[in-house]
């Protein structure tokens, strides 16, 4: 092993991903978790992992086939580069994961079996039971674990992000942390960092997500200048459970492996589901996309629920929720295929859905927005040829020069400070406006074995070592932080304080009614006016836990500010983009507007106002040209029209 190292902050796929091929490449990594690794919240993916095989190309399927779906899915905003790799990649991937021990499902001749997922007409997503992010998960963290074993990887569980250290240069040289047991601040020296710290679904209150995903880490880079792209591209997942602490996500391989959604035509029918005929079932996403049905990507889907719900009040009870029906589907079947989801609606639901129709509703679930990143665009070598061209797909056109991602190059996934990458779903690069289901887990280890290589390249052949760094810098990052610390701790006594924990709550109230489902530009105004209020209170913030020892007072009212500064950013990009594309529907402006916003949303924080910088760059899009994006939607159907209201 030599001198250098790499900082790796976040223990999911991405983060392991990333540790165990900078690992291999000789170099030292230090892996940052404020939980466990095997704890963090890729355990929590669910229905699968996207990928062409041979059993899909028999369908007809191709490599390039994913490609375009993911761009026409993320509604054209993604970079086309990295998507282009990611999925030519998708294949190498799976292997490599087969390799590993990944228990994927198999079909009776023994091939790797595939489910239908959002999005797509062809089976290609691969899957472990409903428990595939776990399986993958345990699989990384065993090789890193070898890695571990061997003096190359030293992991720091426990251990809290608070800053990047950045040189006189403004080169990203290390970070500052703090150990969440002890509450000791230090700063650790590298050559460079690599981000993967997930999303930031806690904003928002209730979400599928994690209590962990507050989106500090990222908010804190962007604090200290990093770009943030695509802010206002949240994505709320069709079928939730709600709940009074969280939402529950019921994966979307349930409408892969044939479950429906529906209401009742007559809003007022209270007959439990099993007792209403077939005929007297709204089957509202199969009448509108009769191509797609129960498959259209999640946006669509959710619009189209909560404008049931919501809008027309023909859900269940006239209220807000849904049935997503199994108990047409054999039990035995269900249970191999779908078993870890089905307990966790058991559990907390009371009710076995291989008999009863589960009651679900659209949550946050996930973040296509995230730190801005660049690559340097090379050649692309397909496997397979393109398909060839069909009404409604793009037109193939021949891989050249300069459309892809150059392996290797330094700075692929490199954020606008030199040394510090964003990985995974921190790094906005792959979703567009929408992410497709079945492709996170994919790009968040693409992200760790392409990119991986890319940061190996960089710390081997800088010019600039961060041993060459005075201890200086890294004594006045931490310094810093240290103060901010203390100036917390004495805040304990301010009696006329507010309470962070309020504040969060009032918060994610604010930002899911005005910047999720639907959005208007007074709504996101007024939202806007009420994080400046609730800005105000929090400086006047006081903790409620002096404790010097595992103080999770001070953890979350620390990132309950860094929550406050990136949500500005999401409502702020999202009231300047003034059209709907993919998550992002603005009533009161509700076509894609290409001639104005074909572009990336770069947000810059501003510290003289503490508010974000907005501009609109050009999307990195070599070979696809947008296209209307209807998934073959159909008018609208008669039996919304003849439902009958309450008390007829």
């Amino acid at each position: 092993m030599s001198d250098q190292r790499v900082i790796v902050v976040g223990g999911g796929l991405a983060g392991l991903a990333a540790s165990v091929r900078v690992a291999e490449a000789g170099i030292a990594v230090d892996l940052f978790s404020m939980v466990p690794v095997k704890r963090s919240h890729s355990v929590c993916a669910q229905g699968g992992i996207n990928a062409c095989n041979e059993v899909a190309r028999q369908q007809g399927y191709s490599e390039y086939q994913h490609f375009d779906e993911t761009l026409y899915g993320g509604d054209f905003l993604a970079d086309q580069g990295p998507v282009l790799e990611m999925t030519a990649w998708a294949p190498k991937v799976i292997d490599l994961l087969d390799r590993m021990g990944v228990p994927f499902n198999r079909t009776a001749e023994g091939f790797r079996d595939l489910r239908l997922f959002g999005g797509s007409l062809f089976k290609r997503t691969h899957f472990a039971g409903a428990t595939t992010g776990q399986q993958l998960l345990y699989a990384l963290d065993e090789q890193t674990r070898r890695f571990e074993s061997e003096g190359k990887v030293t992991k720091y569980e426990f251990w809290e992000f608070l800053a990047p250290v950045l040189d006189d240069n403004g080169k990203c040289v290390g970070i500052v942390a703090q150990d969440m047991r002890t509450m000791q601040i230090r700063s650790f020296r590298a050559d460079a960092v690599v981000m993967a710290t997930g999303g930031n679904g806690l904003v928002f209150g209730q979400s599928t997500n994690s209590v962990i995903c507050t989106g500090g880490a990222a908010s804190r880079c962007y604090q200290h200048g990093a770009w943030y792209g695509n802010a206002e591209m949240i994505q709320v997942h069709p079928t939730a459970i709600p709940g009074a602490d969280k939402c529950r996500l019921m994966s979307e391989s349930a409408r892969g492996e044939g479950g429906r959604v529906w209401v009742p035509k007559d809003k007022a029918d209270a007959r439990k589901p099993a007792d209403i005929p077939e005929g007297e079932r709204w089957y509202f996403l199969e009448e509108r996309y009769p191509d797609y049905g129960n498959l259209v990507p999640r946006d669509i889907a959710t619009r189209e629920i909560f404008d049931v719900c919501v809008n027309d009040h023909m859900g269940i009870g006239g209220g807000n929720m849904v049935y997503l029906d199994l108990s047409h589907m054999d039990p035995d079947y269900l249970t191999n295929k779908l078993g870890g989801i089905l307990e966790i609606y058991e559990k907390f639901a009371g009710e076995d859905p291989r008999h009863t129709p589960m009651k679900i509703f659209p949550a946050v679930h996930y973040t296509m927005g995230g730190m801005w990143t660049t690559y340097t665009e090379g050649s692309y070598t397909p496997d397979a040829p393109a398909p060839e061209h069909k009404p409604g797909n793009a037109i193939p056109v021949a891989p050249t020069a300069g459309i892809g991602m150059t392996h290797g190059a330094p700075n692929n996934m490199m954020t606008n400070i030199e040394g510090l990458y964003a990985f995974g779903e921190v790094n906005f690069a792959y979703h567009g406006a929408t992410r497709l289901g079945a492709n996170a887990l994919l790009s968040c280890i693409f992200d760790g074995l392409f990119n991986g290589l890319s940061v190996a390249n960089a710390v081997q052949h800088t010019d600039r070592p961060a041993s060459d760094v005075p201890q200086s810098v890294y004594d006045a990052a931490s310094d810093r932080e240290q103060d901010k610390h203390e100036a917390f701790i004495a805040t304990a006594g301010n009696h006329s304080g507010e309470n962070a924990y309020v504040i969060a709550r009032e918060m994610g109230v604010e930002m899911t009614a005005a910047s999720t489902v639907v959005k208007t530009g007074p709504r996101l105004e007024k939202c806007l006016a009420k994080l400046d209020e609730l800005s105000e209170r929090y400086s006047r913030v006081k903790l409620s836990d002096t404790a010097t020892w595992t103080n999770q007072s001070l953890s979350f009212t620390r990132a309950t500010g860094d929550m406050l500064i990136l949500a500005e950013a999401i409502a702020r990009a999202g009231l300047l983009r003034q059209e709907s594309r993919g998550s992002h529907y603005r009533t009161d402006f509700p076509d894609r507007d290409d001639a104005r916003f074909w572009k990336t949303s770069v947000s810059r924080f501003n510290p003289a106002t503490g508010k974000a910088d907005v501009t609109f760059e050009p999307v990195r899009a070599p070979l696809v040209k947008p296209r209307p994006r209807t998934y073959g939607k159909t008018a609208p159907e008669p039996a919304k029209k003849t439902a009958q209201p309450v008390g007829s």
